[in-house]
C-alpha cells in the first residue's frame, strides 16, 4: 500500500498509546512527566518523518528541488563547454563605436556602463580614427541583462581625454541566463529516457541542448538517408525574434556538433527552423477586450511551445483549444484551416490574429 506520512497529531497519539500500553495505564495525566516526554519524542519523530518524506522527493529528478536537481545534472549531463549539470549564465559580447580626437589611444579594459547600470569592458586596444571606431567589448555581469539592442548608447565610464563620453552599440548579444530548474529537469529526463546510442537522432538533440542558449532542438534525415539535419530554437536569448537563432548561433551549434557526431555520417546540416506564419480570424468573442486578446495570443504561443516543431502540421483543433483555454474567453468562432508545412524544415508560428464582431 502507498505510504502516507502521518500528521503530528497522529504521531503524538501513537506515542502516547505505546507508553500507556507498556505501563498498563488507562491514560496519561495532562502535563505529567510521561505525557510531556511522549509528546516531545513524537515531535522529534515527526520531524524525522517529514525529512524522509522530503528526501524521497529528492532521490529522483522529476521531483527533486534545486540543490538536489543540480546533483542529478552533474551526474547525467555534460555541457558544450565541458562543465557538468546546469548550464551557467554567459556574458554578452559585441562591438561598440567610440568617437573622439583622431589618434587617441583607448586601452584594453576601458570601462563602459549602460543606462541599466551594467558595466562592460573593452577587450582590445584601439586608436580613434576619423570616424566612429569599433572596439570589442563584453559585459562584466553574466546573463541576458547584459544584452543591448543595436543602436543604443552606453557611457564611457573611464574618463579618457579626447574620447567622447557616449558610445554607440553595434552589437551586444549572447548573454544567457542560468538554466532554469524546469529546463535542467527536462534535459536530465531526456538523457535518462533516451540513453546515448552512438549518434542516433536523440543524441543530436541532447548535444544541441548542451549549447548555452539552446532551449529546443530536433533532428531528422531531411536531406535523405545517411544525412542528419538539426534545427533548434533559442526561446530566451532570441525572444525578440520568436526564438529563431541567428546565423552566428547556428555556427556555434554546428561547430560543437562537429566535435560530437560520428565520423560515419555522410552529411550533417545545422539550420534554424524556417518560419511559416499562419493567420486566423476570431469572431463572436465574448468579453472582447485587450486583456482577453492578450490572453488568447499568449495561450496560442504556449501551445506552439508545446506542440510546434519543424515539419509539424498546425491543426485547427490545437488552435481552437488554445483559444478556449485563454483566461477571459467563454465562447468564440474560429476561421482557420489546418495548415500543413510546405517542407520539413518549416515551423508554424502564429501571424496575424483578426477579430470580427
Amino acid at each position: 500500500m502507498p505510504w502516507k506520512t502521518p500528521t503530528l497529531k497522529d504521531v503524538r497519539r501513537l506515542t502516547r498509546d505505546y507508553v500507556t500500553s507498556q505501563l498498563g495505564a488507562q491514560s496519561l495525566i495532562p502535563n505529567s512527566v510521561l505525557r510531556i516526554m511522549s509528546d516531545a519524542k513524537a515531535g522529534l519523530a515527526h520531524l524525522v518523518l517529514l525529512y524522509i518524506d522530503w528526501l524521497s522527493k529528492q532521490l529522483l529528478p522529476d521531483t527533486a528541488e534545486t540543490e538536489w536537481l543540480d546533483r542529478h545534472g552533474q551526474i547525467w549531463l555534460t555541457n558544450a563547454d565541458g562543465s557538468k549539470g546546469r548550464k551557467a549564465a554567459t556574458y554578452a559580447q559585441g562591438v561598440v563605436n567610440l568617437t573622439g580626437v583622431l589618434g587617441v589611444i583607448v586601452p584594453m579594459g576601458t570601462t563602459l556602463s549602460s543606462a541599466a547600470g551594467i558595466n562592460y569592458q573593452t577587450t582590445e586596444e584601439i586608436t580613434i580614427g576619423t570616424g566612429p571606431t569599433p572596439v570589442a567589448a563584453m559585459a562584466l555581469t553574466a546573463g541576458a541583462v547584459g544584452n543591448i539592442d543595436e543602436g543604443e548608447t552606453i557611457n564611457v565610464a573611464d574618463g579618457i581625454p579626447g574620447v567622447d563620453g557616449i558610445a554607440a552599440v553595434v552589437s551586444m548579444t549572447g548573454g544567457v541566463d542560468e538554466e532554469t530548474d524546469d529546463q535542467l529537469r527536462a534535459r536530465i529526463l531526456f538523457r535518462i529516457q533516451r540513453p546515448p546510442m552512438g549518434g542516433d537522432a536523440d543524441d543530436y538533440v541532447l548535444w544541441a541542448l548542451a549549447v548555452p542558449g539552446v532551449t529546443r532542438a530536433w533532428s531528422a534525415s531531411e536531406m535523405g538517408t545517411g544525412t542528419v539535419t538539426v534545427r533548434f530554437m533559442m526561446d530566451d536569448l532570441r525572444a525578440d525574434d520568436r526564438g529563431l537563432p541567428t546565423p552566428d548561433d547556428v555556427l556555434v551549434v554546428r561547430n560543437y556538433l562537429e566535435t560530437k557526431r560520428p565520423v560515419a555520417v555522410k552529411d550533417m546540416f545545422v539550420e534554424a527552423p524556417i518560419p511559416f506564419f499562419y493567420d486566423l480570424t476570431i469572431s463572436a468573442l465574448d468579453n472582447d477586450d485587450e486583456a482577453t486578446r492578450a490572453a488568447i495570443q499568449a495561450s496560442i504561443k504556449d501551445m506552439e511551445m508545446r506542440r510546434s516543431k519543424p515539419g509539424q502540421t498546425m491543426y485547427r483543433s490545437w488552435v481552437d483549444e488554445a483559444i478556449s483555454t485563454a483566461v477571459g474567453e467563454d465562447h468564440h468562432e474560429l476561421a482557420f484551416v489546418t495548415a500543413p508545412m510546405p517542407e520539413p524544415g518549416y515551423m508554424p508560428f502564429v501571424g496575424t490574429i483578426l477579430y470580427d464582431a
